[in-house]
């Protein structure tokens, strides 16, 4: 599952991205729009400043903007930054690997081959996926 950080880092970055190039977006404009809290909001900033994913500028005309091209930013990198990995068991993660604990050896271990494959699959989709691109609402959501 996707902590509420990583949630708020992507519609952070996803808000970025919908203003690409139209300069600087104050802090409180972001929060109020994407129902994030200021606090928190100007930390996952600050780091994605540091990081070069966020310009910044202080004072009346500043604010945050998008640093790279929304089509350079894959919501796989969004979420190992947050997370430090798609996996959902630390035994299936390829960049942040822990064996489990209390668990049979890995190779008897079919839930372990299973989330090696959720995760293969999770990364395929998220590592296509940029915030340039439009995300289509899925066909099961139509129904609803």
């Amino acid at each position: 599952m996707l902590s509420q950080r990583t949630r708020y880092t992507i519609r952070a970055l996803q808000h970025l991205a919908d203003h690409y190039g139209e300069g600087p977006i104050r802090l409180v404009d972001i929060a109020d729009a994407q129902n994030i809290p200021k606090k928190f909001l100007t930390v996952i900033l600050s780091e994605l400043s540091r990081l070069g994913i966020v310009g910044t500028k202080r004072g009346p005309d500043g604010g945050y903007w998008l640093a790279v091209p929304p089509v350079d930013v894959r919501y796989g990198d969004i979420v190992r930054l947050t997370r430090g990995s798609v996996a959902l068991v630390p035994c299936a993660s390829r960049f942040d690997y822990k064996p489990c604990e209390n668990c049979v050896t890995q190779e008897e271990c079919r839930l372990h081959r299973l989330m090696v494959m959720v995760r293969d699959e999770t990364a395929r989709v998220l590592d296509t996926v940029t915030l340039a691109d439009p995300i289509p609402l899925p066909e099961s959501e139509l129904a609803l």
